[in-house]
């Protein structure tokens, strides 16, 4: 029997891969129940009707937060293995010589560079959410009766 090549082993695995997937997904649709309705198609949003469009502008503070959360995510992403390298102290001779010292100072660095960056953020009050006003009804204290009726309807 001819050897394979370690590149055919891995083409091998990923068809494999595929194929499985492929598979399931097929066994799945065939065996799955498909009765769309109107209620069905409409779209889901946390159990509340969607109201307006969704090309809605948010908050750029928002995409500020999210952008220093991926920031300091990235951060430990990049510490823990330098922490896993230094926690095991018998590694070898490095850690306890210059280039240990090096890394040290490095790490430290990065850190500093971060705390810098989230000190900024913080300075311009990057990090303060401003919670937006509650709006009072036009309606007053009760929906009026058509519009209740109105909707009730249409969701019959």
């Amino acid at each position: 029997m001819p050897q394979l090549s370690p590149y055919a082993i891995v083409l091998l695995f990923l068809f494999g891969g595929v194929g499985f997937i492929l598979v399931t997904l097929l066994v799945g649709r065939i065996l799955r129940p498909n009765r769309p309705n109107e209620e069905k198609m409409t779209t889901y949003e946390s159990g509340e009707d969607t109201v307006g469009s969704a090309w809605g502008n948010f908050n750029v503070r928002f995409y500020i937060i999210a952008l220093i959360f991926l920031l300091f995510e990235l951060e430990l992403v990049f510490l823990f293995p330098w922490a896993i390298v230094f926690g095991d102290k018998g590694l070898n001779e490095e850690t306890n010589g210059l280039w240990g010292q090096f890394a040290v100072i490095e790490t430290f660095v990065f850190v500093g560079l971060l705390a810098v960056g989230l000190a900024y953020a913080w300075r311009r009050g990057m990090l303060e959410w401003v919670k937006p006003q509650a709006k009072p009804s036009r309606y007053g204290t009760k929906v009026p009766r058509q519009l209740y009726d109105a909707v009730n309807k249409k969701y019959e």
